[in-house]
C-alpha cells in the first residue's frame, strides 16, 4: 500500500513538471481539434472553422464551465507561461509560410482589379470599425489604450482577410482554377501585406512612450524592411541559386539558411518593438526563387506548424475569450452589432467595386464573401491587441466571435451565391482563354 502511494505520488510530480504539462495540454488540443475539424467537414465546414471552435470550446466558456476541475487541471494558470511562448513560436513559423507562400506573380498579373478591390474592401469596414470605437473607448478599452490606438485597432480587425483560410477554401471549393479564385487570393495578397503594415504602425504606436519613440520606432522598421529586401534578399539568392533549380524539396544547408533568416527577422522585430510575426512574415516573403521554390519550402515549414503548433494557439486564444462576459442583451446587441458592420463592409463593399471593375453580380458575390473571411489572421491581431492591453477581455471576446462567425458564413454563401458547378466554370475559363 505504502509504495503504491509512493508510486502515484511520483506519477503527480512528474505530472507536475512544465513539459509534462505542455504534451497534456497538446494531446488534449490535437485531439479536440481533429475531432471538431472532422465533424465540421461533414457538414461543408472548412476544418480550420473547426479548428478554431475547438480552441473556444477548450475554454473557460465550454469546458471550464461542465467540467472546471479538468480545466483547472490541464490547463492550471501556472502553465499558461509556456503554453504562450510554444503557441507563439508555432504562429511565427506559421506567418513565415504565409510569407513565402504569396504569389508575387500572380499579384503582379491583377494587380490593378486586385487592389482596387482589396483596399475599397479594406478602407471602408476600418473606417466603420474606428467610427464604432469610439463611443466603446470608454467601457471596453484595455488598460493601456489610447483612443487612437484603440480605434485603429478596432478598424483594422475589421478590415482583415485571412489569407492562409482562404486558399483552403478555395481548393475544398475547386475554385482555384476559376478567375473569381484567382482574383480572391490576389485580393487576399494585398490585404495581408496592407493589413500588416498598418498593423505594425498601430503596434509602433501603442508600444510608444512619446513621439520621439514612435518616430524612432518607425524609422528602425523602415531600416529593417530596407535591409531585408535589398540587401538580405539578394544574399539569399546567390547562396540558394543552386537550390532553386533543384525539382525536389529544399536541402538541409537551405532549410538551415531559411531558419537562420527566419530566427532573425523573428528576433529583430521583436526588439524593435513591433512583435516577432512581423519579421517572420517578411523574412517568408523576401525568400528568392520562383513560386514552386517558395511553395515547397513554404509547405515544409507549414505542415507540421499547422497541425501542432497552430491549434496551440487557437487553444490558447480560447483560454482568454470567455463568453460569460456578455452577459446581457446589450452586449449580445453589440456583438451582432460589430458582426453585421464587419460583413456589410467587407463583402458588400467587395461585391460593389467587384461588379464596378468588370465582374458579373454573381462572381462579384462570390468574391466578397470570400474576402469576408477572417479566419486565423484576425485571431493573430486581437492576440496582439489583448497583450498590448489596448483590448479588455470583453471586446477582445466580442471580436473573437465576429471572426469566427465571419468565416463560418464563407461556406454557406458560396453555396448559395454559386450558379455553375465548379467543373463547369473551370472549362469555361480555360475555352476563353483558347
Amino acid at each position: 500500500m505504502q509504495h503504491t502511494s509512493q508510486l502515484l505520488a511520483s506519477l503527480h510530480d512528474h505530472l507536475a513538471q512544465p513539459l509534462s504539462h505542455l504534451l497534456l495540454q497538446l494531446l488534449v488540443v490535437l485531439s479536440a481539434a481533429r475531432l471538431t475539424g472532422y465533424a465540421f467537414t461533414r457538414v461543408g465546414i472548412p476544418a480550420v472553422v473547426g479548428e478554431m471552435t475547438a480552441g473556444i470550446l477548450l475554454g473557460p466558456s465550454l469546458l471550464g464551465l461542465v467540467a472546471p476541475y479538468a480545466f483547472a487541471f490541464v490547463f492550471p494558470a501556472s502553465s499558461l507561461g509556456v503554453l504562450s511562448l510554444v503557441s507563439q513560436l508555432g504562429i511565427c513559423l506559421f506567418m513565415f509560410a504565409v510569407g513565402a507562400e504569396l504569389n508575387l506573380a500572380q499579384l503582379r498579373q491583377r494587380a490593378r482589379t486586385a487592389a482596387a478591390v482589396s483596399y475599397a474592401s479594406m478602407a471602408v469596414p476600418f473606417m466603420l470599425g474606428i467610427a464604432l470605437a469610439y463611443p466603446l473607448f470608454d467601457r471596453m478599452a484595455g488598460e493601456r489604450a489610447g483612443v487612437m490606438s484603440f480605434a485603429l485597432f478596432v478598424g483594422i480587425s475589421m478590415s482583415i482577410t485571412a489569407f492562409p483560410v482562404l486558399a483552403r477554401i478555395l481548393q475544398e471549393r475547386r475554385l482555384t482554377g476559376v478567375s473569381v479564385g484567382n482574383l480572391a487570393l490576389a485580393c487576399a495578397a494585398v490585404d495581408d501585406v496592407t493589413a500588416w503594415t498598418l498593423l505594425t504602425f498601430v503596434v509602433a504606436v501603442a508600444g510608444a512612450a512619446s513621439l520621439d519613440d514612435v518616430i524612432a520606432t518607425i524609422v528602425l522598421v523602415l531600416l529593417f524592411v530596407a535591409t531585408m529586401v535589398f540587401g538580405v534578399r539578394r544574399m539569399l539568392q546567390a547562396w540558394l541559386s543552386a537550390d532553386i533549380l533543384k525539382a525536389e524539396g529544399p536541402s538541409s544547408r537551405t532549410l538551415t539558411i531559411a531558419g537562420g533568416v527566419f530566427v532573425a527577422a523573428s528576433f529583430s522585430t521583436e526588439v524593435i518593438g513591433i512583435h516577432a510575426l512581423f519579421g517572420a512574415f517578411l523574412a517568408g516573403a523576401i525568400m528568392p526563387g520562383g513560386d514552386d521554390f517558395r511553395r515547397r519550402l513554404a509547405a515544409l515549414f507549414s505542415k507540421l506548424t499547422s497541425t501542432l503548433l497552430v491549434p496551440l494557439f487557437f487553444a490558447f486564444t480560447g483560454l482568454r475569450t470567455q463568453i460569460a462576459l456578455l452577459d446581457g442583451a446589450q452586449a449580445w446587441m453589440l456583438c451582432l452589432v460589430i458582426v453585421a458592420v464587419a460583413t456589410l463592409g467587407k463583402l458588400g463593399t467587395g461585391t460593389v467595386v467587384a461588379h464596378w471593375a468588370g465582374l458579373g453580380w454573381r462572381e462579384s458575390l462570390q468574391l466578397g464573401a470570400l474576402l469576408n473571411t477572417r479566419g486565423l489572421m484576425e485571431l493573430i491581431a486581437l492576440n496582439i491587441g489583448y497583450d498590448l492591453g489596448i483590448l479588455s477581455p470583453q471586446i477582445f471576446t466580442i471580436l473573437v466571435i465576429m471572426a469566427l462567425m465571419t468565416t463560418f458564413m464563407t461556406g454557406p454563401l458560396l453555396t448559395l451565391f454559386e450558379k455553375r458547378p465548379a467543373a463547369l466554370s473551370v472549362q469555361q475559363e480555360h475555352s476563353r482563354a483558347t
